[in-house]
């Protein structure tokens, strides 16, 4: 199984960007997806993920600005930036809980986003 991440890049404070994380492989089922971020000096977070295909979990700190969403014909994940802010710049990394023979946490190479104040 990959995951691969695209999406990232410069934009201005109050700007938007859209992440995405096709996965691919041998995917029997996915049990949940979700985008975490690691900025200069701190450790990696957890910012949104969705469950299931349908329960959502978002970090406080970009709840009402981060959309999380999933096709599931396509295997694809999307995070849907808005409102962003300086504290946003972080390396975008996706990850997935999916089985193929026996289930296993896959990873994706990060995506950077840099917000200018």
């Amino acid at each position: 199984v990959q995951l691969q991440a695209s999406g990232g890049g410069l934009v201005q404070a109050g700007g938007s960007l859209r992440l995405s994380c096709a996965a691919s492989g041998n995917i029997a089922r996915i049990n949940s997806m979700g985008w975490y971020r690691q900025a200069p000096g701190k450790e990696r977070e957890l910012v949104a993920a969705i469950i299931n295909g349908r329960e959502t979990y978002y970090a406080d700190s970009v709840k009402g600005r981060f959309t999380i969403s999933r096709d599931n014909a396509s295997n694809t994940l999307y995070l849907q930036m808005d409102n962003l802010k300086p504290e946003d710049t972080a390396v975008y990394y996706c990850q997935g809980t999916i089985a193929t023979v026996t289930w296993n946490d896959y990873w994706g190479r990060g995506t950077l986003v840099t917000v200018s104040s």
